[in-house]
């Protein structure tokens, strides 16, 4: 419990002093000296009384700014401790939000590797048939014979219409098969038409 500070009364001290010095100079012997002691030692703790009070006043003042401070400190505090609950609940969300485009591209890049392959697998398939066509031409072209410009030109045409049919229905083997007896027809009206000119 803080002790209540009570203020001297003003001047009452001085008066007693004067009063005691005085009796000190009409009494003689010991009793002077005692007075005169009395004087000094009431005007000591008056002078120690003002200064304890000052202390306590200025004890007062600092006590009130150091609650000021702690107040405005745990403001700070609290303010600060929501700064930084905002942040951890951001930075939860952000991390979330990570996981879930790394899982979306983990998926993404899933499917794009599976169609890679799926591709790989038909392009060997299309390059073994393009080369089964291949010899296939390369032997047709060892057996040629002579025919009629006019029946290549029919058979032309009939190649054309072939591939338009195969293309219509997706059958892209029997397509590029025919397109491959056009191509082949159209090379040899185009070799007579260089041997006549």
């Amino acid at each position: 419990m803080p002790a209540s500070v009570v203020p001297l009364p003003p001047n009452n001290a001085s008066e007693t002093l004067d009063f005691l010095r005085r009796m000190a100079s009409m009494v003689s012997g010991r009793n002077g000296d005692v007075l005169l002691r009395a004087a000094v030692l009431i005007e000591t703790l008056a002078q120690r009384a003002k200064s304890a009070e000052r202390l306590f006043h200025q004890q007062q003042e600092e006590n009130k700014r150091n609650v000021e401070l702690r107040e405005a400190a745990e403001f700070s505090s609290d303010a600060m401790v929501q700064q930084v609950d905002a942040l951890r609940t951001q930075l939860a969300d952000m991390i979330m939000a990570a996981a879930a485009e790394r899982a979306a591209f983990d998926a993404e890049r899933s499917k794009l590797l599976h169609l890679m392959q799926d591709a790989e697998s038909h392009i060997g398939k299309l390059t073994s048939e393009l080369e089964t066509l291949r010899a296939s031409v390369d032997s047709f072209n060892e057996t040629m014979v002579s025919v009629p410009v006019e029946t290549l030109r029919l058979a032309r045409a009939q190649f054309a219409s072939l591939t338009g049919g195969f293309a219509r229905r997706g059958d892209v083997i029997s397509e590029a098969m025919s397109e491959i007896g056009g191509f082949a027809i159209d090379q040899a009206l185009a070799a007579k038409k260089s041997d006549t000119a």
